[in-house]
């Protein structure tokens, strides 16, 4: 325990989502058997109360006729075969609905608490499972005290409740065996729905306490230490793959943010479709800087956001060829291209001028 106790405070760092991935792999996750005990509950509560009378008729009817024709059936070689699967089938098709909703139950206990686990890793034979020192330090482990603490307190809190709800019932107990069958039924469904009901009560505060100490438990035992956090980067930064994802999606990024600033640019020069440049130009500026660039399909997707928001757009495929090749995104133009940039950005002004002109003379 002393050894275990300082590793687990050097884990500081939030679990990576590969580190949880990996653990979901193994089958390592956040599961709470209160919470399965809680629907396996559930499930028994909604058999008792909705068909246990179902069942019972059916039953009744199986064996009411074997009793009744006992005399009539052939037990001896092969019609004994055939009597005892006949009467199998008949029970379990009675049973069949109620362990339909146990196994729902089931089911819908462990998907509720974590995604769906296909993984051999729990059950592989493991020389620690079958070590006599693994075993007791398992057995006498702070986990498995806990772990009896909740069984002894689940056992006081059961037969609390079945006492309480049993004890103002305790005359029609006694008057129970001289009633008829179908009146012990029903007074029998009546007090176990009364019992089941209160224990759900108890036991759903124990699940909802059990799931968040369990989660909190798991979550801690998958923290990373700052040296772990550091070799998984080194390692998914060396990855081919995950690079090649990465870059992807720095690239998807700044496109996007290229694609936003078209709208505000002050002129694209094109060669007409193979290059576009998108530049933006104000007196504030020291020189005209490009905003956005690109080659073939790119450049056709610079030329349509352009012409939706009205830039202007100058084929200068000389001038888009130097601007392409000398210029990045976000930087001023170069020196040598002023000359020509200007002339250019100057028409542009020119138009922008003559236009709002036009429009006030009309």
């Amino acid at each position: 325990m002393s050894s275990e106790a300082p590793e687990q405070d050097s884990k500081t760092e939030d679990p990576s989502q590969k580190k949880l991935e990996d653990a979901h792999k193994k089958g390592d996750v956040a599961k709470s058997q209160e919470v399965t005990t809680w629907f396996m509950l559930l499930g028994s509560a909604v058999i008792f109360s909705m068909m246990a009378p179902w069942v019972s008729a059916n039953l009744s009817t199986s064996l009411g006729l074997v009793i009744m024709n006992a005399d009539q059936f052939d037990v001896t070689g092969a019609g004994f075969s055939q009597f005892f699967n006949g009467l199998a089938l008949s029970l379990l098709l009675v049973v069949f609905a109620p362990l339909s909703v146990l196994y729902v139950c089931g089911v819908v206990a462990n998907l509720i608490q974590h995604r769906p686990v296909w993984s051999i890793e729990p059950i592989t034979p493991k020389l620690s499972k079958i070590s006599p020192i693994s075993g007791a330090k398992r057995l006498f482990s702070s986990q498995a005290l806990v772990n009896f603490g909740k069984g002894l307190f689940k056992i006081a809190v059961v037969g609390t409740v079945v006492v309480v709800v049993c004890w103002p019932e305790r005359d029609r107990l006694d008057t129970m065996v001289t009633a008829e069958p179908l009146l012990i039924l029903l007074d029998f469904q009546e007090i176990g729905i009364k019992i089941f009901a209160a224990t759900l009560a108890i036991v759903t505060a124990i699940a909802v306490a059990d799931y968040f100490y369990v989660r909190q438990k798991w979550w801690k035992r998958q923290m990373m230490t700052v040296q772990e956090t550091r070799e998984e980067y080194k390692q998914m930064e060396g990855d081919p793959h995950v690079k090649g994802r990465i870059r992807q999606l720095r690239q998807e990024r700044a496109r996007k943010r290229m694609m936003a600033a078209v709208p505000d640019a002050t002129v694209v020069i094109t060669n007409p479709t193979h290059f576009a440049v998108a530049l933006k130009y104000d007196k504030s500026m020291g020189a005209p800087k490009c905003v956005a660039k690109g080659a073939d399909a790119v450049a056709l997707r610079i030329r349509a956001v352009a012409e939706e928001h009205d830039v202007p757009i100058v084929e200068n495929p000389p001038l888009a060829r130097a601007l392409f090749a000398s210029v990045d995104i976000d930087e001023d133009i170069p020196t040598d291209h002023f000359k020509a940039v200007a002339e250019v950005i100057g028409f542009v002004m020119r138009l922008k001028q003559d236009k709002r002109g036009w429009r006030a003379g009309s």
